[in-house]
């Protein structure tokens, strides 16, 4: 383990962790880009103070839902400082959060909305916003500590859900690396896909691995998402939690 995974693996509350991510300038391109959007701001947003920083995780420190996105995007979470907000898939993944009972309201605008998660916490595989939203494998790694960490702090969650395959594959890694439980051969990813992660000596918890496809425009404009289909991920999550 490098020096900096050392320290972060030492850090013993959700908050310290916060604290580390927003102040990681580990990878130039991401620091380069997140901070160029920042500065040259979509019209829309011209008269707003961007973030322009990693983002945090957010929500419920007793979380038995731990959900994992795949980085914050350039104008959303780049712009306003919380994980899938300010964005049209915030929007998707909020709407379904609040329709499950995991959100206290449909809306996430910003850091003051007023939004607060319940039984749920929500973060993402990378902490910067990415070129084209495509982080490469250096910068995954590098940020790899700080999710791994999260989800050993977590230790109540039972069902983690991944939005995207790039996220269902970094948690499974994770899961490897600590020495947790994963069935071999892996499922692919895949809409809906489950598996039982058993839980490390690392400290890593036994949970049930959901994919769900991402609410990105992407998958939500051609149809590959429905808001039926996103609804079943958190009603399948509710199952589990209800069973366990």
């Amino acid at each position: 383990m490098s020096d900096r995974g050392a320290h972060i693996r030492r850090l013993e509350t959700i908050a310290a962790i916060g604290h580390a991510v927003v102040s990681c300038r580990a990878c130039p391109r991401l620091v380069e880009w997140r901070e160029r959007v920042a500065t040259d701001k979509r019209a829309a947003f011209r008269e707003e103070d961007y973030w322009g920083r990693p983002v945090p995780g957010f929500g419920d420190p007793a979380a038995r839902l731990v959900i994992v996105g795949l980085a914050p995007a350039a104008h959303g979470a780049n712009r306003t400082g919380r994980m899938f907000s300010g964005d049209r898939s915030g929007d998707w993944l909020f709407r379904a959060l609040y329709r499950a009972g995991f959100a206290s309201q449909p809306e996430a605008t910003d850091r003051a909305d007023g939004l607060e998660l319940r039984d749920a916490f929500v973060t993402a595989a990378v902490r910067c916003a990415p070129p084209a939203n495509r982080p490469n494998p250096a910068e995954r790694e590098s940020c790899r500590p700080f999710l791994e960490r999260e989800l050993q702090l977590l230790s109540g969650a039972r069902v983690l859900v991944a939005l995207g395959g790039f996220s269902f594959a970094q948690v499974l890694r994770i899961w490897r690396g600590a020495g947790g439980g994963v069935p071999r051969p892996a499922p692919g990813f895949g809409h809906g896909v489950e598996v039982e992660l058993c839980g490390s000596g690392g400290g890593l918890p036994a949970l049930a691995l959901i994919g769900s496809y991402h609410p990105s425009q992407q998958n939500t404009f051609t149809g590959t998402l429905t808001e039926p289909m996103f609804d079943a991920i958190w009603t399948r999550a509710r199952e589990v939690l209800g069973s366990c």
